[in-house]
């Protein structure tokens, strides 16, 4: 029977962590995306809506395998105790060398194009920028997890402050733009279920995170009561908070500038605050950024390190090489390299739709594990369950279904991209099992 860890967190910090983890860039970015593949401003939104709702269900999900699983590694933790080493190990190689070093090439890519809205340094600039920040972050969580995680609270305050000032103000003007809240494609000639796919698909990577917040469950006073509440309040006002942004854009700008608009929120902040406020909400946007690739960048280079420890990778004893302060430098630069290539090669909804199809197939898995340990385990001490069992869960996996399906569909060769960078595992794997047998 396992232990359950009890220390000291209430509820309060948990629905702090809850929020924090998930509120990135995706909330500015993700707008073009969804503007452009769902059609109408009601579509825009439900997807918005639907994509929150899928995320409560999910991380209501997965908090019940972290309270009875309470051990480090998250999502390959879970895997690894229910499928087996395999799936555990297909699991961390998919976050250590796509999920990861995706998320940072994304929000690089995304800080470069701020510094062009702020200074107009011009497109031939925007990947050395990119490139700049990524390994300026790697330089900051080299000095230790200290300093990683001060910067990490001073921009997890400044985050807040645009997503709130564009709000407030955006909705007390008097908009000449027309907002319907029919979910449907009107006259645009988009198919609706490949505009809920491709829409679900582009929110998935704004509501990414909430897979971290589980990991707090054996850390909590009464996991059983506060749990629930903070994933259920946390990711609830998150998705208010993104229906509230979304509309705001929606409310300011014809949808037809929104489309494809990278700098949709920019120029938002200066309709609404003129060319000097806006600049400075874009700075407070730029600093958002900057935290949420540090948060990958701190969180993303301990995966391949803890998976050297284990032998899994070639090269361990390299992996596992850590710098005084104890932070492990030579994974970093490997998720850097492969951040950089997917920077010189790829756009961000490209990069992020991809992650987010390969990642949802192992959060999937997770969500079946539920079932799976219901049955197989079933004196596991549970201190939390997950509520309307099994309704919650199969709402979790039959998003997680039809979003990845709708990819193989609509964007089969960026699916296709994911799928065999993943299956590159399989032959390490059983060569370093074989090597750790023999």
């Amino acid at each position: 029977m396992n232990k359950i860890k009890q220390k000291g967190i209430g509820f309060f910090p948990a629905l702090a962590l809850v929020m924090g983890t998930v509120i990135g860039s995706g909330v500015f970015f993700k707008i073009s995306n969804t503007t452009e593949v769902t059609g109408t401003q009601g579509m825009t939104l439900f997807v918005w809506l639907l994509g929150g709702l899928i995320t409560i269900c999910a991380g209501l999900t997965v908090a019940e395998l972290a309270a009875a699983i309470p051990r480090n590694g998250g999502l390959t933790t879970y895997i690894d105790y229910t499928y087996g080493k395999f799936f555990g190990f297909l699991a961390g190689w998919a976050q250590s060398f796509i999920y990861f070093p995706a998320m940072l090439a994304a929000q690089a890519i995304i800080f470069a194009q701020q510094i062009d809205n702020l200074f107009g340094v011009g497109d031939v600039w925007l990947k050395p920028i990119a490139v700049f920040a990524i390994i300026s972050i790697l330089l900051i969580n080299c000095l230790g997890s200290k300093a990683g995680g001060i910067l990490q609270s001073i921009t997890l305050v400044v985050k807040l402050l645009p997503i709130v000032a564009i709000v407030i103000f955006g909705l007390m003007q008097k908009g000449n733009v027309e907002v319907s809240l029919i979910p449907s494609t009107g006259d645009t000639g988009i198919n609706f279920f490949v505009a809920l796919g491709a829409g679900l698909l582009a929110t998935m990577f704004a509501y990414d995170g909430w897979i971290h917040v589980g990991n707090i469950a054996g850390e909590m006073k009464n996991p059983k009561r506060d749990l629930p509440l903070a994933i259920t309040l946390g990711l609830g006002l998150v998705t208010v908070i993104y229906l509230l942004v979304n509309l705001t854009f929606l409310y300011t700008q014809p949808i037809e500038d929104l489309k494809g608009n990278m700098n949709a929120a920019t120029e938002t902040a200066k309709i609404l605050f003129g060319q000097s406020g806006g600049k400075l909400i874009t700075i407070g946007i730029m600093v958002s950024v900057y935290g949420a690739l540090n948060g990958y960048m701190m969180t993303g280079m301990r995966v391949p390190e803890a998976m050297a420890k284990q032998g899994l990778l070639p090269f361990s004893q390299l992996f596992t090489r850590i710098t005084s302060t104890g932070a492990p430098w030579v994974s970093g630069v490997v998720q850097l390299f492969i951040a950089i290539i997917m920077v010189a090669l790829g756009a961000f909804d490209s990069i992020t739709n991809m992650l987010v199809f390969v990642i949802w197939a192992f959060y999937c898995m997770a969500f079946y594990a539920l079932f799976v340990l219901r049955k197989r385990e079933k004196e596991l001490v549970r201190p939390y369950k997950v509520p309307l069992y099994p309704i919650i869960p199969l709402i979790a996996i039959l998003a997680g279904i039809f979003v990845m399906a709708n990819t193989l569909f609509t964007q089969f060769g960026l699916a296709l991209t994911g799928i065999m960078i993943t299956l590159l595992g399989i032959p390490i794997y059983l060569y370093q099992t074989k090597n750790q047998q023999s």
